[in-house]
């Protein structure tokens, strides 16, 4: 994700953008409910009460047939300011639904004027409101920046799908919750001054980070350990964690300003991409716990992070009638608590230790004892000195198919008894001289919904009464009732309206509730909160951040200072020849490339030519100055020199002179002249007469341009006067035949001409400044033997040449190799220079892939064969122009391959414990049927006759038969594995009373003893018959599986319908339980062969996405 304005707030875990406001009165009419509601998050420490924030909603009919860019709701009132609601149905430059709040009548508000707002928006689910998409941000509106909110909001595919539920007979409705703040001037607000504190600076999407590090930067028994990690002086932070780490608790501990992170995410091998995809904290804190224990080995803090935060809990089954108990020791470094269904941290306890009756179809297999009834639980042998409670905020919706968040109030103590009732979550084993009463240290929030938000903590870094709230780069003091109750969850009731009235109250969700806590044992409190100091802090650590801080002040006096100096830019004759042809090739200089000097503006420009006497070793009676100007077609080249009147003034008085615009800096060109001995000489008089002009010399053969001088010509003289001249600068015979261009500009395009040498220079229109290039004349039968033969289409190809990153497909973070190509390549160029590197002679077999800027991949659409006119349509993403391309070597010209469309199929042999996976490629019109002959030329089958038929498979579950008509031009084999198999003859025949039902493989979890069904292995289909007894589908089951008899006695058999297990006697009727014939939907029903998955697991396997919000968190150093 890229934050792409403005510049340079990052925020939370969205791109934010704001657009360029168009103020327009044409709203569509829009249903406005807006209820008052009390302030519930009045900006920290504002004495004045803020107004009630406001619930503004909606319906935008016609949805899909808006055709504007933009499309504006009606104006709404909250906190006596005008807003309105800004959407990009089709995207702001993204492929998601855009959306802003808007400063409605910004255009007319006085002079500075700034207003602050929380808000949320949703675009409602109107099938299942709890699958709504709700984001939420707050922003410091003002003339800049009057608009604020998510470019990518949520995906348009999700958003256009009609069966997802939120665009229901094509109206969308979006709600807009708005509370106005008390405006903060957060330029002047001093954390470290209000709080003693300072905080961290968010990437783009690092807040889940930050609120992390902030937590276990206040655990200073965890600081002092990263402390005393070995690290040298030698280490790069941006390598070593240990460092990194070290570096950042430094500056939070002594620096007076919010602290920058990207050296530790540099550490952790993060580019840029990763630093703006938010993650999970749970993950996070899991990842880099187990990093810093293994770097920690073998040094004298190793096992710190266990004696913080490492307990221990015995999983126990313990058999009702017989004397046997199966127990097993386990660690932990946190405890996922349930949310859903507890109203407190000690209910989510009583569920976490609650014992399960292993009885019925569900009894546990004792050893030496067979089936018994049998009690299952957890009990906790200790607990750490820091206990870590991750609330299971979000979770898995089977029926949905998707992740939701969990907003229930769930309350959490100050202080937490882990003894109480006697002791009852611990193991008999456990120590009870050891009293487990905890204090309250952090409560992480999580703010928004599942499709992202905001992450901040609540932190009493001494377990004082005083909490703080880390947000960020801000910190401020909070009460108790700020960090702990309305961190509850759950919902808040607002007042009625219309007082007097029999309204019905209306109620909404909080977003902003607890996500993870920390606990601090209060016996171990003075371990704990221990006292860290300089002591603990090695000394080249000290000397490195000194010497950060110290450069960072001399930087911070320069810029204070920056009004009584003026930087002088001081380009000489030296510079010209180091840089053209090198780093330039268009005008004379990089100004940022040459000598600088800081003079003070009081001081006279004579004195300063002192100073360039001794740096430079010029003579002040050697020395000429000339003025640079941009000129009109946005060129820079010397214009005059300056006089003497000027150089008697100060260096302030010359600066104001040269610049029209504000500008510190003078640029300065410093004219040398040498005589026959090589030494400086005076400079020659200038008349209105003389031209300075300055001379490049193009090289055709060697593709090389060069400045090689410059000369004072008279303006009613001709180029034929210097002609011998210009041949001895550029060491060519006297009468050697040369032609001559004037270089006029560059932008947007080059403008070379060629000048006539027996016009006067005053009739060439050439002035003091000007550039002449000048080359050997090319006969015209020599002109072929040239990629450039003349200055002009050199640099014409110089403006236009990139330097492209080729990237291999199957490689896509590595470079492969670099090419010099021209931005006017058409298509076949491009492909043509490629092949010449990689060695390829049939270009039509090269595929390209553009670079997606935003999410620095591969675009999921390779570029056509001739589907783009130049390698600038290849290279531009939206707005962004990327240097990355995508290549692959394809095994059939891509014309061809245009017309096909391939999949990958499994084909499952009936004769052989077998499964290949087979690429097939047909073109795109045709079917299933075609697939299935296809492959049966390339399968060995059972017998001659045998009939295919091909399935989607997700997730060890058939979703689908396709029809042999379906056209496969649809079929998509990225997500889902399509297998093909033999139908077998019983099948072929049913009978009325006959069954097709699915047959699955699964286990069941304890996940903090909750029961999870995990699929697994290959699904199949089973013909059932009528009055057919569990045990007779028993013995065909394992006669089709080949299941040997010992392990199959384990095997135990369930009726499944929606992920809930129902099982089965030897006696029970199977069809009893099936009573539909189609199989279509029936994966919602099966039947379910628990066993253990002993199968080694195969590669071929469907790429199964996880959901948005649990990227995996890679840490790689």
């Amino acid at each position: 994700m890229t934050v792409t304005s403005p510049a340079p707030i990052a925020q939370e875990d969205d791109e934010m953008l704001v657009p360029h406001s168009e103020i327009t009165d044409n709203h569509q009419p829009v249903e406005v409910v807006v209820a008052q509601a009390e302030a519930a998050n009045t900006l920290e420490n504002e004495p004045v009460e803020d107004p009630p924030p406001s619930r503004f909603t909606w319906r935008i009919e016609n949805f899909s047939r808006l055709n504007t860019k933009k499309h504006y709701s009606e104006v709404f009132i909250v906190g006596g300011y005008r807003w309105r609601i800004l959407i990009f149905p089709k995207g702001n430059n993204v492929d998601h639904l855009s959306m802003y709040l808007d400063v409605a009548d910004s255009a007319s508000l006085p002079y500075g004027w700034s207003r602050y707002a929380q808000f949320s928006f949703a675009v409602i689910n109107q099938v299942h409101n709890k699958y709504s998409v709700r984001k939420d941000t707050q922003h410091q509106f003002n003339a800049r920046e009057s608009d604020w909110g998510f470019t990518p909001f949520m995906p348009l595919g999700e958003l256009y799908d009609p069966s997802r539920g939120y665009l229901v007979n094509d109206t969308v409705v979006v709600e807009a919750e708005v509370a106005v703040r008390g405006v903060v001037d957060y330029l002047s607000y001093d954390s470290k001054k209000e709080t003693g504190y300072v905080g961290l600076k968010n990437q783009g999407a690092t807040c889940y980070m930050n609120s992390l590090l902030q937590t276990l930067f206040h655990i200073p028994y965890f600081r002092k350990a990263v402390y005393h990690m070995p690290t040298t002086e030698n280490d790069m932070t941006s390598a070593s964690i240990p460092l990194a780490l070290q570096s950042l608790f430094y500056k939070l501990q002594y620096s007076d300003s919010s602290v920058a992170t990207k050296e530790l995410t540099k550490s952790f091998g993060w580019d840029t991409y990763d630093s703006f995809m938010q993650h999970d904290v749970q993950e996070l804190n899991r990842v880099l716990c187990e990093k810093l224990e293994d770097k920690m080995k073998e040094t004298v803090v190793e096992g710190s992070i266990q004696q913080l935060f490492e307990g221990h809990h015995m999983n126990y089954i313990e058999c009702i009638n017989v004397d046997y108990k199966s127990t097993r020791k386990e660690s932990f470094y946190d405890l996922q608590l349930d949310v859903k269904g507890c109203c407190d941290v000690y209910a989510s306890f009583n569920k976490y230790v609650e014992v399960e009756r292993l009885e019925g179809d569900n009894k546990y297999h004792a050893e030496q004892y067979g089936l018994q009834d049998a009690r299952k639980g957890v009990l906790f042998i200790d607990f750490p000195p820091v206990l870590q409670l991750q609330l299971k905020r979000f979770e898995y919706d089977f029926m949905q198919d998707t992740m939701v968040k969990i907003n229930d109030r769930y309350e959490f103590p100050l202080q937490l008894d882990l003894d109480n009732e006697n002791g009852k979550y611990l193991s008999p084993e456990a120590d009870r001289r050891v009293r487990n009463l905890y204090m309250l240290h952090s409560v992480l929030v999580h703010s928004g919904g599942v499709h992202g938000g905001h992450y901040y903590a609540y932190i009493r870094p001494t377990l004082s009464d005083q909490w703080y709230k880390f947000d960020d780069e801000r910190v401020t003091k909070e009460d108790m009732k700020r960090a702990l109750e309305e961190q509850y969850g759950g919902e808040e009731e607002l007042p009625q309206t219309n007082p007097g009235f029999n309204n019905t109250p209306f109620k909404f969700t909080k977003y902003s509730n607890a996500y993870m806590l920390v606990y601090i044992r209060e016996s171990d409190k003075e371990k704990i909160i221990c006292n860290v100091d300089e002591k603990d802090i090695a000394e080249h650590l000290k000397e490195r951040l000194k010497r950060e801080q110290e450069e960072k002040e001399h930087k911070k006096k320069e810029k204070a200072e920056a009004h009584l100096y003026t930087i002088i830019k001081v380009a000489r004759d030296n510079d010209l020849v180091e840089q053209i042809g090198k780093n330039i090739y268009f005008d004379l200089v990089d100004h940022d490339k040459v000598k600088c000097f800081r003079i003070q503006k009081q001081i006279p420009f004579n004195r300063f030519k002192e100073e360039v006497a001794q740096v430079f070793g010029i003579p002040v009676q050697c020395q000429r100055f000339w003025l640079w100007a941009k000129r009109q077609n946005h060129t820079y080249r010397p214009n005059r020199p300056l006089t003497s009147l000027e150089e008697a003034q100060s260096v302030g008085q010359l600066r104001e002179v040269s610049n029209k615009v504000h500008n510190a800096e003078l640029k300065l060109f410093l004219e040398v002249e040498l005589g026959l001995d090589m030494q400086c000489i005076p400079p020659p008089n200038k008349t209105k007469e003389d031209i300075l002009l300055f001379f490049k010399l193009y090289d055709p053969e060697k593709e090389e341009l060069r400045y090689v001088g410059r000369l004072f010509v008279k303006s009613t003289g001709k180029p034929t006067d210097i002609l011998s001249k210009l041949n001895e600068m550029a060491g060519y015979g006297p009468d050697d035949e040369i032609e001559l261009f004037e270089e006029i500009k560059f932008e947007p395009n080059v403008m070379c001409e060629h000048i006539d040498k027996k016009l006067t220079f005053r009739a060439s229109q050439l002035e003091d400044g000007d550039i002449v290039c000048f080359q050997k004349a090319v006969p015209a039968e020599s002109v072929d033997k040239f990629h450039y033969p003349d200055v002009p289409s050199f640099l014409d190809y110089v403006h236009n040449r990139l330097v492209v990153h080729f990237r291999s497909l199957e490689r896509p973070k590595e470079d492969d190799f670099c090419l010099e190509l021209s931005k006017l390549h058409t298509y076949d160029d491009v492909v043509e220079r490629l092949a010449h590197q990689i060695g390829l002679d049939d270009l039509s077999k090269i595929r390209l892939t553009s670079h997606n800027c935003y999410s620095q991949q591969p675009k999921p659409h390779p570029i056509k064969y001739r589907g783009v006119d130049h390698l600038t349509d290849m290279l531009v993403h939206y707005n962004q122009t990327s240097d990355i391309l995508y290549y692959e070597v394809l095994d059939i010209p891509l014309p061809e391959l245009q017309g096909l469309k391939t999949l990958k199929v499994a084909f499952h042999y009936a004769t052989k414990d077998e499964i290949t996976i087979y690429t097939i490629r047909l073109p795109k019109q045709s079917t299933v049927g075609d697939v299935l002959d296809d492959l049966k030329t390339k399968v060995e089958l059972s017998h001659p006759n045998a009939e295919l038929r091909l399935l989607e498979v997700f997730y060890h579950k058939i979703y689908k038969i396709f029809p042999p008509n379906e056209r496969i031009e649809s079929i998509n084999d990225q997500y889902w594995t399509l297998r093909a198999e033999e139908i077998p003859e019983e099948e072929k025949n049913l009978g009325p009373h006959d069954r097709l039902i699915h047959v699955y493989h699964f286990t069941k979890e304890m996940t903090q003893n909750q029961m999870q069904i995990q699929n697994f292995g290959e699904p199949f289909f089973l013909v059932i018959h009528e009055g057919e007894t569990l045990v007779e589908v028993k013995t065909r089951i394992q006669k089709k599986l080949l299941v040997p008899d010992g392990e199959f006695s384990k095997w135990k058999f369930a009726f499944l319908s929606l992920g809930r297990p129902e099982y089965l006697q030897d006696t029970d009727i199977v069809s009893s339980r099936f009573q539909r014939r189609d199989v279509y939907g029936a994966w919602e029903q099966y039947l379910g062969l628990e066993h253990a998955d002993n199968a080694p697991k195969r590669t071929y396997s469907a790429n199964q996405n996880r959901h948005a919000f649990e990227k995996p968190v890679k840490i790689y150093n």
